[in-house]
C-alpha cells in the first residue's frame, strides 16, 4: 500500500540527500511505533531506491525489555531481513546511559557489517521534545538542535533520521492503518524519565492552553537554527585557521578582536575541542573568551586537571602546570 507517508518520506530523501540508491542501510528497530513505521516504510521504498537493508536491535535487559529483543527478531524473520542483536552486560537504568551505549552498538554492527548508513525512527515529536529538554537544562542553539537530519559516524558511516518531519501522531496512524505490531513499552509510561514527564505532562498542558500545534512549532524553530548553526560553524572554522598557530598550541587574538562575540565562542570552542581533545563546557568557554582582550600574563581557571590558558603578547596559550 502506497500512502502519504511514503510520498513524504520518499521525497524529504531525496531532497535532502539522507540516502541513496543501492546503499546498505542497517535500520535501528526498537519495536515501537515509530521504528515500526520506518522498518514498513524503507520495505516499501527499497522497491525504489534498491537498498540492502538489515535490522539491528539493542536489548538494556531492563525488566521492561522481557521478550523484545525476540519480538523483533520474529519481525525481521517475517520481513526476511538480516538480524543484528546488540545486548548489554551491565547498563545503568537513565536515559543518557541508554542512549550512549544504544548509538555505540549501532555503530559497532554497522561497522563490522559494512553497512554506510544507520537510519532511526526519530520523529518531529522527538526532535520538539529534544529542543523543550535542552532549553530547560540550558543550552545554546547548538543543543536546541540537537537532532538533525544526518551526521557523520565515521568516515565511512553516518546516521539518518527521515522522519523529522513526521509526528508521533502520524506514525501510529501508520502502523494501525497497516496492523503493524507495536510493542507497547512500559518504559514509555514511567514518569521518572524527563522525557516522559515532558510528553506525558507539560506538552499536553502547553498544547491544550498556547499552542495546538506546539510539536511543529518548535521543531521548525530547531529547523532554521541549525541552517545558522552550520553556517557560524564554518565562519568560526575559517577564522580559527588564520588565528591559531600552525605548530603550537596558540591562538592569535589580535584576529579574533574585531569578530561578534558569538563568533568568538564559536572559535574559542573549535580551538578548544582541538586541543584538549574534548568538549568544553560554558565557563571555560567564556573563561578564555575573556582573554581575548586581557591584560599580558592573564590566565584563566583550569581547563583541566593540570591545564589553563594564559596570554603571552598577541598570543592566547595553552599551558601546562607544574
Amino acid at each position: 500500500m502506497w500512502t502519504p507517508l511514503h510520498a513524504s518520506v520518499h521525497t524529504t530523501l531525496k531532497q535532502k540527500q539522507l540516502l541513496g540508491t543501492g546503499e546498505r542501510v542497517l535500520l535501528a528497530v526498537s519495536g515501537g511505533q515509530d521504528s515500526l513505521c520506518l522498518l514498513q516504510l524503507f520495505l516499501d521504498l527499497s522497491k525504489k531506491w534498491s537498498w540492502d537493508l538489515a535490522i539491528a536491535h539493542c536489548d538494556h535487559r531492563w525488566s521492561y525489555d522481557l521478550g523484545l529483543a525476540e519480538h523483533v527478531e520474529t519481525l525481521a524473520e517475517r520481513y526476511g531481513l538480516p538480524f543484528y542483536l546488540k545486548t548489554a552486560s551491565s547498563l545503568q537504568e537513565t536515559e543518557a546511559a541508554a542512549r550512549n551505549w544504544r548509538y555505540q552498538a549501532l555503530t559497532d554492527i554497522a561497522q563490522r557489517g559494512g553497512f554506510t548508513a544507520i537510519a532511526t525512527g526519530h520523529t518531529q515529536t522527538d526532535r520538539a521534545e529534544t529542543f523543550f529538554y535542552n532549553l530547560l537544562r540550558g543550552t545554546g542553539a547548538d543543543g536546541l538542535t540537537a537532532l538533525t537530519w544526518q551526521r557523520p559516524l565515521s568516515p565511512t558511516l553516518r546516521l539518518v533520521r527521515p522522519l523529522l518531519d513526521i509526528s508521533r501522531t502520524e506514525t501510529l496512524a501508520f502502523c494501525q492503518l497497516l496492523e503493524l505490531p507495536i510493542w507497547e513499552d512500559a518504559a514509555n509510561q514511567e514518569l521518572k524519565y524527563a522525557r516522559n514527564r515532558i510528553r506525558a505532562k507539560v506538552f499536553p498542558y502547553l498544547q491544550e492552553h498556547f499552542n495546538p500545534q506546539l510539536e511543529k512549532a518548535l521543531a521548525q524553530t530547531a529547523e532554521l537554527l541549525r541552517a545558522e548553526v552550520d553556517y557560524l560553524e564554518v565562519l568560526a572554522q575559517e577564522v580559527l585557521e588564520k588565528a591559531i598557530h600552525p605548530e603550537l598550541n596558540q591562538l592569535h587574538r589580535v584576529i579574533l578582536r574585531p569578530i561578534p562575540l558569538a563568533l568568538q565562542r564559536r572559535v574559542i570552542r573549535q580551538f578548544l575541542r582541538r586541543v584538549l581533545h574534548k568538549a568544553s563546557g560554558f565557563e571555560a568557554i567564556e573563561s578564555v573568551v575573556s582573554l581575548i582582550n586581557a591584560p599580558h600574563r592573564s590566565c584563566t581557571s583550569t581547563l583541566k586537571k593540570g591545564v589553563i590558558a594564559m596570554v603571552e603578547g598577541d598570543w592566547i596559550q595553552i599551558k601546562l602546570l607544574g
